[in-house]
């Protein structure tokens, strides 16, 4: 498909709403969006690996054929589950300024993917071009746009709070996975951890980490830094060095 004589890759003009309805033959009833939600509860269930196009098939009450007629391949089905489950961006306030902007923006995203954690197990197959991607992309882009940050600068800061975004919360949630397989709890598991590390480390070979280890730093996880916030604070600091150093 093509617009303005760019062509549309097959697997974004599904997302975008631009391929041809189906004909005469499929399921009444079914949708291409009920074979997405359908994919998303399977994801929800049994994780990425349990999604198939038959087992979502099962799921939204047709036959594996059906669904063909709607999604060509299931990386294009993951690709629109991805879409669905990020939904709209937050509404953010320009008055409270970029820092406060970022910042709500950033949290917003971060609890899309703590709530939606299959997402993390979905390579990325290129740069966001789904009709949600975007939005986000551009609501971010958004609470720059009083700064004085070129259009690339401000692109940068959007990409470089987007990895670090999806790199925390995916540690966030493999740690929570180990956790709740093991039958314990994160501050529990922290606990053992530094534990350990006391039978481990010997402070002459390891001086730094002896250091850490004699202030107690695990021995209290509860009193410790939100890694997510204090990662996110020491970012829009250096973001908002960057903006001063472009004239604010």
């Amino acid at each position: 498909m093509e617009l303005d004589g760019a062509a549309v890759p097959a697997n974004l003009a599904a997302a975008w709403g631009l391929r041809e309805r189906p004909g005469k033959g499929p399921k009444p009833g079914l949708t291409l969006d009920g074979i997405v939600r359908a994919g998303i509860r399977v994801a929800a269930a049994d994780g990425i690996g349990a999604v198939s196009m038959s087992r979502v098939a099962a799921e939204a009450g047709a036959s594996t054929m059906a669904l063909y007629r709607y999604v060509r391949a299931k990386d294009e089905l993951l690709e629109l589950m991805v879409d669905t489950a990020i939904g709209d961006p937050p509404a953010i306030d320009a008055a409270a300024g970029w820092r406060a902007g970022l910042l709500a923006w950033a949290t917003a995203c971060h609890e899309v993917y703590l709530r939606h954690s299959w997402m993390l197990r979905v390579p990325i197959s290129g740069p966001p071009a789904t009709p949600h991607q975007l939005a986000w992309m551009d609501a971010g882009l958004a609470v720059l746009a009083g700064t004085r940050l070129p259009e690339e600068g401000k692109l940068s800061v959007i990409l470089l709070l987007s990895g670090y975004i999806r790199n925390e919360a995916s540690t966030a949630t493999d740690m929570l996975n180990a956790v709740r397989a093991a039958d314990t709890s994160l501050d529990e598991a922290i606990g053992a951890y530094g534990r350990l590390l006391k039978l481990l480390v010997d402070p002459a070979r390891f001086p730094a980490l002896g250091r850490v280890l004699a202030a107690g730093v695990f021995d209290k996880p509860e009193e410790g830094y939100d890694e997510f916030e204090f990662g996110l604070d020491r970012i829009l600091d250096g973001v908002g060095l960057h903006i001063e150093q472009a004239g604010g």
